[in-house]
């Protein structure tokens, strides 16, 4: 693996805040510096939008948009519950702009007025998602007034994702699975075990993990499949132990698959529908967002 191929491409080629990511996770780079990269895609309710998660171009606040938000405060540590950015996304998400009572929305009507990938259509009659949800949980679990109705709003959400889960278990949506995945690392991290069973979810989980990951590694350089990455973060994961050889099995595929440039495959597409200029430009965005993904997986399990 070439790092320095990598980091030319993302000194040539990455959004601000993939720069400056990059320069906080691996060069000692600021975090304000991300956090002010970041900043510029927030809207005045609060929420994200504006291509931060780079396969949906709509500048309107999502719940998927601010959740991609949530994840890279999470990255550089953010703990200050008064800070702007964080404040704005309770704010949003108290707003109940977006979401049914139960679950924030997984796509906006709004997506279909822009440039997107077709999964990112918007389509009144879907079933409900719990991808952000489960994770957006955790943000207001974390971050809000224990004494504020979101809070006490989020317990209720914990209950009934779980019931969700165990209802339709085992899933088939990976991005459903990722976000039960951080639900449960946040709750075992803060000892929440009075909310829902633990135990059980931990099992259950391990269950779904094997359910979901991609075995056939032929096809992982070709096809958009979930690897171990998507849900194993560290060898402090509950789940490494088990998935121990996968793990392994994915550095060495990171290693042998980078190409001249320095970046990996991109192995989705939305070229052909309708907007290949905006997909042209979004996958050069996601080749940042992978490079970091892949050193860091590389960083923390090798």
């Amino acid at each position: 693996m070439n790092y320095n191929q990598a980091r030319s491409f993302i000194y040539k080629n990455a959004r601000p805040l993939d720069l400056a990511r990059w320069k906080y996770l691996f060069e000692e780079g600021s975090k304000e510096d991300v956090l002010t990269a970041l900043a510029a895609y927030q809207n005045e309710d609060g929420g994200f939008g504006h291509a931060l998660e780079p396969d949906c171009w709509n500048p309107d606040s999502s719940p998927i948009q601010t959740w991609v938000a949530t994840e890279i405060i999470k990255e550089v540590g953010l703990e200050e519950k008064d800070h702007p950015i964080i404040q704005g996304i309770l704010q949003y998400l108290a707003s109940e702009k977006d979401f049914d009572g139960h679950t924030w929305a997984n796509t906006i009507a709004s997506n279909n007025n822009v440039p997107h990938a077709p999964w990112w259509d918007y389509d009144p009659a879907a079933e409900a998602s719990y991808n952000p949800t489960a994770s957006l949980i955790t943000f207001i679990l974390k971050f809000a007034d224990q004494e504020s109705g979101l809070f006490t709003l989020a317990r209720t959400l914990v209950k009934e994702a779980y019931s969700y889960f165990k209802a339709h278990f085992p899933m088939e949506s990976v991005g459903n699975v990722s976000c039960f995945v951080k639900l449960y690392e946040y709750l075992k991290e803060n000892s929440a075990d009075t909310l829902i069973d633990l135990t059980e979810f931990r099992a259950l989980l391990q269950q779904q993990i094997r359910h979901v990951i991609t075995y056939d590694t032929s096809i992982w350089a070709t096809e958009y499949v979930c690897k171990p990455s998507t849900l194993i973060g560290s060898k402090a994961s509950d789940f490494y132990a088990e998935n121990q050889e996968i793990c392994a099995y994915e550095c060495e595929f990171i290693e042998n698959t980078q190409k001249p440039d320095g970046t990996w495959a991109i192995t989705w597409s939305w070229e052909d529908y309708d907007y290949p200029e905006e997909w042209s430009i979004s996958k050069n965005w996601w080749k940042s967002d992978w490079i970091i993904k892949y050193i860091r997986y590389l960083k923390t399990i090798r």
